[in-house]
């Protein structure tokens, strides 16, 4: 769905971009990561087509951006880090001048198109209100309406919870993941890296111009030598019995999260965490469900970079 080869780009003689790739396959979430200045932001405009790399390809929904950016623009909605909003339109007629822009000329079409959008991102009560009567919460949403208008396969979203409240941050994550069961293709770049690893299913880590790795959130985090955390649910308490599994090589720490979870910190790979939960049975803990948890992308995250900007 999304397909960057090679691409290099400069500011003058500052190279922001040194042969960056990295594949975003048809309904994933991306999380695109690294330090301020690492070229995120001139990643994600070259793939919305505001930005010519000095080389390498660009590929969205199968289209070559930098020979056909129009027929691109079709497929991708953008938000940049910060969306400019028309204070003297209404919300309504805000989005509405934004499908006309992107097309959608019949005037039926476009009002179902605009209610849906609207709808989508929980604006729809707020359709009269003037854009300069709005939070920065709101405003966000309704840039991420005005991106959806017409229906993209791909998002790309440049810091959407930037300046968020936490309420709102929270808000939109969960329209993020609604959009996500949705089947939209996502890439968005993030520095609140603990609620992007509830989201994402794959990241990429960029450092001055360079994709440091990419890949599924849980392998990467492999690679880097991360813990990852099992949770194990219970019929009933474990009542102390979980030491046992400190016998497991591997395990390296045991917590009662819950009466009846426990979460076991986990040094190795998928068979540490096979022997783990075999260990709980043998040990008669009643075992009803086991699953992963990862919630450490900041420590891969620090783990793969050193910090540096341009």
């Amino acid at each position: 769905m999304i397909t960057a080869r090679s691409l290099k780009h400069a500011y003058g003689a500052r190279e922001v971009l040194q042969d960056v790739s990295f594949t975003v396959r048809p309904g994933e979430v991306f999380g695109f990561v690294g330090p301020n200045g690492a070229g995120k932001t001139t990643t994600i405009k070259a793939l919305a087509t505001l930005l010519t790399p000095d080389e390498g390809d660009i590929e969205i929904c199968g289209i070559d951006t930098l020979r056909s950016p129009a027929d691109a623009r079709r497929c991708i909605g953008y938000v940049p880090d910060w969306s400019g909003i028309y204070d003297r339109m209404s919300v309504f007629e805000y989005v509405d001048f934004f499908a006309e822009a992107c097309g959608i000329d019949d005037a039926a079409r476009r009002r179902d198109a605009v209610g849906i959008a609207l709808e989508l991102t929980g604006l729809e009560r707020l359709s009269e209100r003037m854009c300069s009567d709005l939070s920065r919460g709101v405003q966000q949403r309704l840039a991420l309406a005005r991106a959806l208008v017409h229906d993209p396969q791909v998002l790309l979203l440049d810091e959407p919870a930037s300046g968020l409240d936490p309420r709102a941050r929270l808000e939109l994550l969960e329209l993020l993941r609604q959009l996500k069961e949705l089947g939209k293709t996502i890439l968005l770049s993030s520095h609140i890296l603990t609620e992007l690893s509830s989201l994402v299913t794959h990241v990429g880590i960029i450092e001055r111009g360079h994709m440091v790795t990419s890949g599924p959130a849980s392998k990467i985090a492999e690679l880097l030598g991360q813990d990852r955390v099992v949770l194990i649910d219970l019929l009933a308490p474990a009542a102390g019995r979980g030491v046992v599994l400190h016998r497991v090589q591997g395990v390296e720490r045991v917590v009662e999260r819950e009466p009846r979870r426990l979460a076991v910190t986990i040094q190795g790979d998928e068979r540490v965490v096979a022997e783990t939960v075999r260990a709980a049975v043998e040990a008669g803990l009643p075992v009803i469900g086991v699953e992963q948890e990862w919630t450490d992308l900041e420590r891969v995250f620090l783990v793969a970079t050193r910090g540096e900007v341009q």
